[in-house]
């Protein structure tokens, strides 16, 4: 089908250095653009991010330092990108909350204020999500093929979180479990450790403050020492420790960086 345009429609995706829309940066830019005439036209950019891409995001994307090492920086390729969406209204996968604010950032950071105030946003990510119901009701049509009566009464949902479990065991028993990212989780069994540690997987803390990185060690998931490991941000700021004691963290996580700490100083 053709889509009814009156505005051209970009749809567009961005590969990073990182998720975190402050410090990261894009190493590179696809945009597929859809004329109302119907015509379409095409811009794949490998882009410089002028900091070292890490390892993790590497073996996401593909893209490694010296892939993007001879590739213009943003700023040399921003008035020609802004060019390229001028007039349009933007599109992509989960763009809302990640690809448009990094974008954004990245343009005014290269000086051009790209406006999307006038820009009608469109992401199929939510579309996905409003019309195929992720909750406990759709869950237990799709599994056990029955209309859930009473939901939100905690004895009716708990009995069929029960039921909707063991449809799951038996449905996916024997396959691998991956992440979002492709990563593999484990293989879903009928035992209580093996899917444990799927559904748990990284977590250090409950709030995912502290996650383990494929080396098993703990790493901070968040602020200026994202995907650093605890205890190395430990022993360079050890006020770091009475900063996260003192703020609006769970105590959860609260504890864990203790145990963390304490452990080592029994070491």
């Amino acid at each position: 089908m053709n889509l009814n345009l009156k505005n051209p429609l970009a749809f567009f995706d961005l590969e990073t250095t990182g998720i975190n829309i402050t410090h990261d940066r894009i190493v590179e830019i696809s945009i597929l653009k859809i004329n109302p005439n119907g015509s379409e036209e095409k811009l794949t950019q490998l882009v410089n991010p002028g900091i070292p891409i890490p390892i993790e995001s590497s073996l996401i994307h593909g893209l490694y330092d010296e892939d993007v090492r001879d590739a213009p920086h943003f700023k040399d390729i921003a008035r020609k990108l802004a060019g390229f969406l001028e007039g349009c209204d933007l599109a992509g996968f989960n763009i809302l909350k990640f690809d448009i604010p990094m974008l954004v950032e990245e343009f005014l950071r290269a000086g051009i204020d790209f406006d999307i105030s006038k820009k009608k946003l469109i992401d199929a990510q939510k579309i996905f999500h409003l019309m195929e119901k992720r909750n406990l009701s759709a869950a237990y049509k799709f599994y056990c093929k029955k209309d859930l009566e009473n939901a939100h009464s905690a004895e009716v949902d708990t009995l069929a979180t029960y039921e909707i479990f063991k449809k799951q065991i038996e449905l996916y028993e024997g396959m691998e479990a991956q992440d979002m990212k492709g990563n593999k989780l484990g293989v879903i069994k009928n035992d209580m450790e093996a899917i444990h540690k799927i559904t748990h997987h990284k977590m250090v803390d409950l709030a995912g403050r502290i996650v383990f990185n494929d080396k098993g060690e703990e790493v901070f998931n968040f602020g200026k020492h994202k995907g650093k490991r605890v205890l190395d941000v430990l022993a360079r700021e050890p006020m770091y420790y009475d900063w996260i004691q003192k703020s609006d963290f769970t105590l959860d996580t609260k504890r864990k960086l203790t145990e963390i700490k304490l452990r080592q100083m029994n070491k």
